[in-house]
C-alpha cells in the first residue's frame, strides 16, 4: 500500500490545516498515513530555524496567510491568544496515546488541535488542558502518567532526531518514499507523488 509520512507538531497551525486535508488526499489515492509526532521546538533548535512569530512582519503576514488557507480548505481557524505554547507535554501526550491505540490517538489529536485552533484554549495551563481532555473523554491522570513515561519520552526524542536527520526543518513535513515536501501548500505535490 502507498504511504505518506506526516511529521507534525500540534503547536503548528499549518500542521492543523494539513491534519484536515491529508486524510482526504490519502483516501482518494488509496494511501496510508504514517503519523509521526515530533517536537517542533527540538527541530528548530537542531536546524537553527525559528517560528514565523519571532519576526513581527512575518508573524503578521502568517496570520493573514493562515486565514486564507483555512478559507480555501473550508476549515475553521482562530488565532490562539495564548501563543506561543511549549508543546513538549502535548507532543508526549500524542506519542503516548499513539502507543496505546489508533482510536485514542485520533481522539486526542482532534481534541488538542480543536483547542489550539478552533476554540482557542490555553493548553499551557494544566487546568485548561485537563478540562479539554475530560471533555474528550480522556483521563488527565492518564495523560500525566504518559508524559512521564520513559518509553514515550524516548520515542518522541527519536522521531524528532530522525526528522532532523532526514532534512526536516519545520512542520508540517511529508515524505512519500524518500521525497520530502514541506508545508500544507505543497499538498498537491504530495497528491501527485501518491498517484
Amino acid at each position: 500500500m502507498k504511504q505518506v509520512e506526516f511529521f507534525f507538531d500540534v503547536g503548528s497551525p499549518y500542521s492543523y490545516l494539513a491534519y484536515h486535508q491529508l486524510p482526504k488526499i490519502a483516501q482518494a489515492k488509496g494511501a496510508e498515513i504514517l503519523w509521526r509526532p515530533m517536537l517542533l521546538g527540538g527541530v528548530f533548535q537542531a536546524t537553527g530555524n525559528s517560528s514565523p512569530a519571532t519576526i513581527p512582519a512575518k508573524g503578521r503576514y502568517s496570520n493573514i496567510d493562515l486565514e486564507r488557507w483555512a478559507t480555501y480548505f473550508g476549515v475553521p481557524i482562530q488565532q490562539n491568544p495564548h501563543f506561543p505554547i511549549n508543546t513538549l507535554q502535548l507532543m508526549r501526550g500524542a506519542v503516548g496515546m499513539q502507543l496505546r491505540s489508533d482510536a485514542e490517538f485520533h481522539n486526542y489529536l482532534g481534541a488538542i488541535f480543536s483547542a489550539m485552533f478552533e476554540h482557542p484554549r490555553n493548553l499551557g495551563d494544566l487546568n485548561e488542558l485537563a478540562a479539554v481532555l475530560e471533555a474528550a473523554g480522556i483521563s488527565p491522570a492518564l495523560m500525566m502518567e504518559l508524559v512521564q513515561d520513559d518509553h514515550v519520552k524516548q520515542t518522541l526524542r527519536k522521531t524528532t532526531e530522525e526528522a532532523v536527520a532526514r532534512g526536516v526543518f519545520g512542520a508540517p513535513t511529508f515524505f512519500v518514499g524518500d521525497e520530502m515536501f514541506w508545508g500544507q501548500d505543497r499538498l498537491h505535490f504530495v497528491e501527485q507523488a501518491l498517484s
